[in-house]
């Protein structure tokens, strides 16, 4: 079965509202089977929204609609799919007394607008919607279905998961399931040109790679006849991608982040940790201090952003920054050597830079960040160039300085 997604409402058009409801469904309807065709976005006009049903049938059996139920002159979804099923609409008596409902406990009268909510043809299915005060509604005509669900997240997941859900499912062909490898260390070009054998010769898994700002992610995807058998087959694929690709994958699953697998790392093999961080300004410690157990091992993070605090608080000597500058790696080494004596920590991760937009020169510019690493009794500095403006130099900075303590964790040494 195929099916498209329509969102309707000119406020998402405009910017003002991002449409998270699109990326839902398509997970949902991914996951018993239904193949998304399209995804369109279509302002509160009714000849549009027509003409977008019209079209939108000569590819898909399925059009499923978000937003324009609400009591406004301009709320017209609802309206508009049974002028094209050509279905006429009458008073729906239970969904008007769950507004009557709704209305006495906020003790106010039905407003007249919102009766437009509670009409529905006779021949659709209406969905109660517990949530809000407009239902949704499936129409079906000639092999056509139209599932019309509100726009607010919150009142469409649950009618989703309530009621379609259990609707479509016999449709659905099988079960589609996929599991996500997580990359740090390789640009998705260098990941996709280790596996190009893998990702050539797949059909059932397939593997597509996804740049995003912190990492790069493998979706390995198959079908089956049971949610068992589709990751019975993902299963020696996944094994083979994190094969290949050794120690540059750090972790799997949609949620996973570089700061729950260094604090796991840290937490089971008992290694204290601190911080220093100029550049970053605190950045690393925030996302280690995310993860939930961290004090366990995590000492101390130290803002050092003036020369004179890292002087005051690390220890490091006035001569070095003369001579080198606080972007330096003589800098780095001495931040990380510093806070690590000052805690007697096992690891410890510091990082100075320019994060610009000011700042750079020729020989040091905008984007060049030191990180300093101290791992039981050695110390190393690493130079990088990161791009972008200051918020992404300082995160990028940051998930590296990550990614390097991981592998020396899991290497057991400073490379």
């Amino acid at each position: 079965m195929k099916a498209e997604i329509l969102a309707v409402g000119t406020e998402i058009l405009l910017g003002d509202i991002v449409n998270t409801n699109a990326q839902f469904l398509s997970k949902e309807l991914a996951s018993i089977g239904i193949s998304v065709y399209r995804q369109e976005v279509i302002g509160d006009n009714e000849d549009r929204l027509l003409e977008a049903f019209e079209e939108a049938f000569k590819r898909s059996d399925v059009i499923i609609t978000t937003g324009g139920l609400g009591p406004t002159g301009d709320d017209l979804t609802k309206e508009t799919a049974c002028k094209y099923f050509g279905m006429e609409m009458v008073l729906h008596e239970e969904s008007y007394e769950a507004l009557k409902g709704f209305f006495s406990k906020i003790k106010k009268e039905i407003s007249q607008s919102n009766m437009k909510q509670v009409y529905f043809p006779k021949e659709g299915i209406v969905l109660s919607n517990p949530n809000g005060t407009a239902p949704g509604a499936i129409l079906k005509k000639d092999n056509k279905t139209i599932i019309i669900l509100p726009g607010p997240p919150k009142e469409m997941k649950p009618m989703y998961l309530n009621h379609v859900k259990n609707y479509l499912m016999p449709e659905g062909f099988g079960v589609i399931k996929s599991e996500v490898v997580r990359i740090l260390g390789l640009g998705e070009s260098t990941a996709a040109e280790k596996l190009k054998d893998i990702i050539d010769a797949g059909v059932n898994p397939t593997i597509a790679p996804y740049a995003k700002q912190e990492d790069v992610i493998f979706r390995i995807t198959a079908s089956g006849k049971t949610e068992e058998e589709a990751l019975e087959i993902i299963k020696p694929i996944k094994e083979k991608v994190k094969a290949r690709l050794g120690i540059d994958c750090y972790g799997e699953g949609e949620d996973n982040t570089i700061e729950q697998v260094v604090g796991t790392l840290l937490i089971e093999r008992d290694l204290s940790i601190s911080t220093a961080e100029s550049c970053t300004g605190g950045m690393i410690a925030s996302r280690l201090v995310a993860y939930p157990g961290i004090s366990q091992v995590f000492l101390e993070g130290a803002v050092t952003y003036s020369n004179e605090s890292k002087t005051r608080t690390l220890g490091v000597s006035c001569e070095t920054l003369e001579k080198y500058g606080a972007v330096s790696e003589q800098i780095a080494k001495e931040m990380a050597l510093g806070i690590a004596n000052r805690t007697d920590s096992d690891v410890s991760v510091v990082t100075t830079g320019i994060a610009g937009p000011g700042g750079g020169t020729k020989e040091k510019p905008v984007g060049l960040v030191y990180i300093g690493l101290y791992y039981k009794g050695a110390v190393k500095a690493y130079r990088y160039e990161f791009n972008g403006d200051r918020d992404k130099i300082r995160t990028s900075a940051s998930i590296k300085a990550l990614d390097k303590v991981r592998r020396v964790i899991l290497e057991g040494k400073l490379l």
